[in-house]
């Protein structure tokens, strides 16, 4: 009767698992079907998509939004009761995804395709999971009475890729009420896989600010049949030969050191070692000489600035009038766009060469390393799968993160949607997460939200 009852027990577990395993994978077919890029897409249509199964599964419709600046950029907030014994927690995802055409694809980047245990389309992995996750999420906690001691709010928004209508953005500046919390998670930690083992679980309190410089050159011209040695072009390539010969100094901050302390042990040889001496000694000259030489751990330690376009003349047969070239830099949070501009000037070492901001920087500081979101992300992750670690990093690139640490909300990136570190497709062509791992992501999060809840 015992061992009846037992296997009647994990039947009913497995068959649970299933259920909600099928409700997140029908709510991201949902969404992947939707083309929601920037130039024919459209994210109102996936916010009301989503707004339907809030409402079928037995939310308020005023506790749900659709809403936005145009007509094509819709964001979904939508807000989960808790007893509001503590601030809420915000779930954020983007809609939007980047331009795929079907001709650079081997199957249609629109079409939810499951094949040889991978789910295909395009934001399949950026940032569609973790969107169809936060809902099936707050619908299996209707479904199971959870009543958390804060408010859950997910905000799923538009043009975070591209686009003139930034959903996070817009919603801040006009319905901060929405969305206020004490702290948000959000894409951005990368979970990794590294020659078919588990390899860590990122966590992203932290990312590089963007900010690129125009970089231009005049001058009178005149016939090429008579060249001086007054050249825009030289000047400017001349220019750029001195900046590409410099490097910002090395600095370390909580999330940077907390990485090179917490990576060390998985990197063998010289590079682990290098990291162990930074992570004891942050001015150890010998380990940032030999990490400057690796392009990822060079990014974490400094702030960069490298040319990315280049265009100068007006004729074969005319000396050049204009030179110009884009310099693009991501800054160390904290480091200010005013100083990074001197650095350039100096470095130039050519009043002939002006410099002037593209745009104005959005700074992002550094969220705090909370010891009790930390906790919970270790816990979890060692619940699931025993032995990985957690690791703080600071993301090159940029997310939607910035707009709420600039709004005083500290943000947490985190998915536990483990992709092979050699095999990352956002962005790019065939783009796709692994069925095993995107469920293995749903479990994650849906004790991650409720460990911080509860």
């Amino acid at each position: 009767m015992i061992s009846r009852f037992i296997v009647g027990l994990v039947v009913l577990a497995f068959a649970q698992v299933d259920t909600h395993n099928q409700l997140a994978r029908d709510i991201y077919k949902d969404l992947i079907e939707i083309n929601t890029s920037d130039s024919v897409g459209n994210t109102t249509t996936a916010a009301e998509v989503v707004a339907a199964r809030l409402k079928a599964a037995g939310f308020p419709e005023s506790d749900i939004q659709v809403l936005g600046p145009n007509p094509r950029k819709g964001n979904l907030v939508a807000r989960y009761r808790g007893t509001g014994r503590r601030k809420p927690m915000l779930l954020l995802a983007h809609l939007d995804v980047v331009e795929a055409l079907r001709e650079d694809w081997s199957l249609d980047p629109f079409k939810f395709t499951e094949k040889d245990g991978y789910f295909y389309g395009r934001g399949s992995t950026d940032d569609k999971a973790m969107a169809a996750v936060w809902v099936a999420t707050l619908i299996r906690f209707q479904q199971e009475g959870y009543m958390p001691d804060r408010d859950l709010i997910i905000a799923l928004t538009a043009d975070e890729e591209a686009g003139d209508y930034n959903g996070v953005d817009w919603i801040i500046k006009n319905h901060r009420d929405l969305i206020d919390a004490e702290f948000a998670l959000n894409e951005g930690g990368e979970s990794l896989i590294k020659d078919g083992k588990y390899l860590l679980n990122a966590v992203q309190p932290s990312e590089k600010v963007y900010q690129s410089f125009r970089l231009e050159v005049r001058n009178a011209g005149g016939h090429s049949s008579r060249p001086v040695k007054d050249n825009a072009i030289y000047h400017l390539a001349e220019g750029l030969t001195r900046l590409s010969k410099y490097q910002f100094p090395a600095r370390l901050n909580e999330v940077t050191l907390g990485y090179f302390q917490r990576m060390s042990p998985l990197q063998s040889g010289q590079l682990g070692a290098d990291m162990k001496a930074l992570a004891k000694n942050p001015s150890d000259k010998n380990a940032i000489a030999r990490l400057s030489t690796l392009p990822y751990e060079n990014a974490l330690l400094r702030t960069t600035c490298v040319a990315t376009r280049l265009e100068g003349g007006h004729a074969e047969n005319a000396l050049p009038q204009t030179a110009r070239a884009v310099v693009n830099c991501r800054l160390l949070p904290g480091d200010s766009p005013v100083e990074v501009r001197a650095a350039l000037i100096r470095v130039l070492d050519d009043p002939k060469i002006s410099v002037s901001p593209i745009g104005d920087a959005n700074p992002s500081e550094a969220s705090p390393l909370r010891p009790d979101i930390m906790g919970a992300i270790e816990q979890i992750t060692n619940q699931m799968w025993p032995g990985i670690p957690v690791i703080p990093v600071m993301s090159t690139g940029a997310t939607d993160g910035l707009y709420l640490r600039n709004a005083g909300i500290p943000t947490y990136g985190v998915s536990g949607f483990f992709e092979d570190v050699d095999d990352t497709r956002a962005h790019g062509r065939d783009e796709r997460l692994g069925v095993r791992q995107f469920y293995e992501g749903r479990e994650f999060l849906y004790r991650l939200v409720k460990a911080l809840s509860s």
